[in-house]
């Protein structure tokens, strides 16, 4: 069968593009080996927000008091944790399924395959390949769970976060390995539904990509919340033989064993590129990463590849404004080429963390002189009436010429806070222009123009 565009996986990189290119006329086919959705709809970012929901409304039950109301005997049913989890995300499966119903994109299940001439096999479960002709192949074949020589996944005692979504029971003690985004919402729900939980993290500070202000609030908190931190510490070995994980821990001061149930591995992403044939189609990989130019293309005419398979932040949201972008630029429309310093990026512990841009290191690095700003949510009264004072906004400003460098919010609900950076980032917003853009109050978002104020020296509430 002929199509103008096929695209292999169907999460947010591979369903989008899909649609968009229906939109624009095409005759379109999705290749899918699993759940339509892909990883982020199933098994990824939405039924862990899911999870961490409900770990959020136990929190709240357990401390009720601070608010005036008396619960007793409060408890989490964690299957029941689990199975909300899981059906939140089949409702949003069935909900692309109707989105390429809608469409009238084909999709066919099996595994997908590049064969030279534009051609793909695709193998269904029954092991029978069947060959697809198109003018376009967008590979969208994301990623998995990472694994170290030192820490290989068995799925029982050793988990990925598959693994760790659909425990059939609460573990009363957990090591994970690896304070990303993955590592520390995990730890975040984990700790908060009872399980006795340890970080350990081989850089200096948690989540390491971020502000060094934000990593060390975040540390401040999870300690405050019970959670164990090991930074600038390595995972040597695990031994699994007996009834509980013996975890051998490199630290500074010397090898400490710890013990634990279960070890969550949260080490990061690795690209799904083997077995697709890439090799025998001539398409060029580097790093692990499929090579492409800032429209998507492979070396080889026809050939695209977007998402957690090229370079670039390994996130939902960046596939699918890269699908959207790909996807244009076949059909012959003129989009801009994606600003990869402008990509916002969400943790979804509590607290949250949401930034977008330079760092202040990076800022100075970079050759920058520097205004910054930065208005602490225990001066917010939205955010003491809600019970929310940890954590704080932070801006860096350019001093010459007052372009917004970078934000880096920590704090609840700063993820939904995040994107009127990112709107002023797009449209060259000065500093001052912030102040002057007059935020409702009380909310948690007018800390935003009380930083851009404080790095201008007129703040008012400091």
């Amino acid at each position: 069968m002929k199509y103008d565009l096929i695209v292999i996986g169907s999460g947010p990189g591979g369903y989008v593009a899909a649609i968009r290119a229906s939109q624009l006329g095409l005759k379109v086919a999705v290749v899918e080996k699993e759940e339509l959705g892909g990883v982020c709809l199933n098994w990824g970012c939405i039924p862990t927000k899911a999870l961490l929901k409900s770990a959020q409304v136990f929190d709240y039950i357990n401390h009720a008091a601070d608010y005036g109301i008396n619960v007793d005997k409060s408890s989490a049913d964690f299957s029941a944790v689990i199975k909300r989890s899981r059906g939140v995300a089949d409702a949003m499966s069935k909900g692309v399924q109707f989105l390429m119903k809608k469409n009238k994109i084909d999709v066919i299940l099996g595994f997908g395959k590049v064969k030279g001439g534009k051609k793909i096999s695709v193998t269904d479960a029954n092991g029978i390949a069947v060959d697809y002709e198109a003018d376009h192949i967008i590979i969208a074949t994301g990623g998995r769970s990472r694994e170290l020589p030192n820490l290989k996944q068995d799925g029982k005692k050793i988990l990925g976060y598959r693994e760790a979504m659909v425990l059939p029971e609460l573990p009363k003690s957990m090591v994970v390995v690896g304070s990303g985004a993955i590592g520390v919402e995990f730890a975040y729900f984990y700790k908060a539904m009872g399980t006795d939980v340890t970080i350990v993290e081989y850089m200096p500070n948690v989540v390491p990509v971020e502000d060094e202000e934000v990593s060390k609030q975040l540390e401040r908190s999870f300690k405050k919340a019970g959670i164990k931190i090991y930074t600038e510490a390595e995972v040597t070995g695990v031994d699994t033989l007996g009834k509980t994980c013996k975890v051998a821990v490199k630290t500074k001061k010397g090898e400490e064993i710890l013990e634990a149930d279960v070890v969550l591995s949260a080490v990061g992403v690795t690209s799904n590129i083997e077995g697709i044939g890439l090799e025998d189609a001539g398409v060029v990989t580097d790093k692990g990463k499929i090579v492409v130019d800032e429209f998507y293309k492979t070396n080889i005419p026809g050939i695209y590849a977007i998402g957690d398979v090229v370079k670039g932040q390994a996130l939902a949201h960046v596939a699918s404004a890269e699908a959207i972008i790909c996807v244009e630029k076949i059909t012959g429309h003129n989009p801009e080429p994606l600003n990869y310093n402008n990509i916002p990026g969400c943790t979804y512990s509590s607290p949250e963390i949401a930034s977008v841009g330079y760092t202040e290191k990076a800022a100075k690095e970079a050759g920058y002189e520097l205004k910054v700003g930065k208005f602490p949510f225990s001066a917010s009264g939205k955010a003491k009436a809600g019970g929310n004072a940890d954590g704080f906004v932070k801006l860096i400003f350019d001093a010459k010429y007052g372009e917004l460098l970078g934000a880096h919010f920590i704090g609840a609900n700063v993820t939904e806070m995040i994107a009127e950076i990112v709107v002023a980032r797009k449209l060259e917003t000065t500093g001052h222009e912030m102040i002057k853009s007059v935020h409702p109050h009380p909310t948690m978002s007018e800390a935003i123009m009380e930083a851009a104020a404080a790095a201008y020296g007129e703040v008012i509430h400091l």
